[in-house]
């Protein structure tokens, strides 16, 4: 009976690399199993048919970034847990095939408000992260906001130019009615508990909020706790 043997052992064998090069070409998905690609070097294999793809190249997978859906309230671990093959959005599964390693290592930045639901970012790539932590102040970000009550005259145009509430000090904000109930809002690097307090300062009451934009980047159709990659396009 043959022996189980690592999968990048077995590379090593067949194509006489290196044991790091073996591993390189398994974690980033160049390697199949029986036609099934498998990213994981400590992987056994026995019989199976093991295979290389002509175009491998032996470098360390390009850092992705995530956009993940979160339902409302979630907290950033448990969105991070829900960060997995099985919950890439069906509509954007054509774009890149998901690797093991795009789950490791990755960071978030631009926090949600608390008890919102919508876009959460996670990136491996440093230069993402830096961009949406120091510069924050200067992306701006959209929500939509359910509400109850009646604007008062002129609501709007006081959200646009800020106002003294309670005390506070409110920015000035871009606030449009999308539906009979709902607020969109646009403002810059938003202060937790903001909103609540943009509603109050015009006769509302804020039910629920739902991030939807940060910066150039939207959550698109992407179904409350799924997620999908940022494009090459893509720009916060």
């Amino acid at each position: 009976m043959t022996e189980p043997l690592r999968l990048s052992k077995r590379l090593v064998e067949l194509v006489g690399c290196s044991r790091r090069e073996a591993e390189l070409f398994i974690e980033g998905g160049w390697v199949t199993v029986d036609g099934e690609v498998v990213d994981t070097p400590q992987f056994k294999v026995t019989t199976e048919q093991v295979a290389l793809d002509p175009l491998a190249q032996a470098t360390a997978p390009e850092p992705v970034t995530l956009l993940f859906n979160a339902p409302a309230g979630m907290q950033v671990q448990m969105a991070m847990a829900s960060l997995k093959a099985e919950t890439l959005s069906q509509e954007h599964r054509f774009s890149k095939r998901p690797l093991k390693g795009h789950f490791l290592r990755q960071s978030t930045g631009c926090d949600l408000q608390a008890g919102a639901s919508g876009l959460m970012v996670f990136t491996q790539d440093w230069r993402i992260l830096r961009k949406l932590t120091s510069d924050a102040d200067r992306i701006e970000q959209e929500y939509l906001v359910d509400v109850s009550g009646e604007m008062i005259d002129e609501g709007l145009n006081a959200l646009s130019r800020g106002m003294l509430y309670q005390g506070w000090e409110l920015p000035a904000v871009k606030a449009s009615w999308q539906s009979e109930n709902r607020l969109r809002f646009a403002l810059k690097n938003p202060p937790p508990g903001v909103f609540a307090l943009l509603c109050e300062a015009v006769g509302l009451k804020a039910q629920a909020l739902r991030r939807i934009r940060i910066g150039g980047v939207s959550i698109g159709k992407v179904p409350a706790g799924q997620w999908r990659y940022l494009s090459s396009q893509e720009k916060f």
